[in-house]
């Protein structure tokens, strides 16, 4: 019997403090020890960097990532499945991950990103920042690409309702 081969799983992120470049690497890891081969893949950083550098938490984060590499077009051909994370910027994605997002239309338009599977994460700094919407508006585009959902699963009893729900954590 031939073992079956492993998916191959692009984690898609952008990180202004630390949250989700943190969320990303749990999940690659943990991607990693189920046997995925993983791509953690930041996307290009789009704010000038004279306003980075007036903020002292942006700008380190900025250097703890700057061995991760850039996310291109080619590495969605690449994968199996997707996994993008995101701030949310007043209820939506950060315009960072949109911009990437926005380079993607040839594959899209060729097929490429169809059948694939896609799950996604978010954070805000308060409970009720977007994160429903940052995810449904990532959802809704992984629909259009033909891509198969992949929610976070509802919180079971072990979970307190006010930790996490299936859109979002807390």
């Amino acid at each position: 019997m031939t073992s079956p081969t492993p998916v191959k799983l692009a984690i898609v992120y952008y990180s202004t403090y630390g949250t989700n470049h943190a969320m990303a690497q749990v999940a690659a890891e943990a991607a990693q020890a189920a046997g995925a081969e993983v791509r953690l893949l930041k996307v290009a950083e789009t704010a000038p960097q004279a306003v980075i550098d007036t903020q002292d938490a942006w700008k380190a984060q900025q250097e703890r990532m700057a061995d991760v590499p850039t996310a291109s077009p080619a590495d969605l051909e690449w994968a199996d499945a997707f996994l993008f994370s995101s701030p949310t910027r007043f209820g939506g994605a950060a315009s960072q991950i949109r911009a990437y997002i926005d380079t993607l239309g040839g594959l899209w338009a060729s097929g490429v990103l169809a059948n694939k599977t896609f799950s996604a994460m978010t954070s805000a700094q308060n409970p009720n920042g977007g994160q429903e919407t940052t995810l449904q508006t990532l959802y809704v585009m992984a629909m259009h690409w033909g891509c198969i959902l992949v929610p976070p699963a509802t919180p079971t009893p072990s979970f307190s309702l006010r930790a996490a729900t299936p859109t979002a954590p807390a």
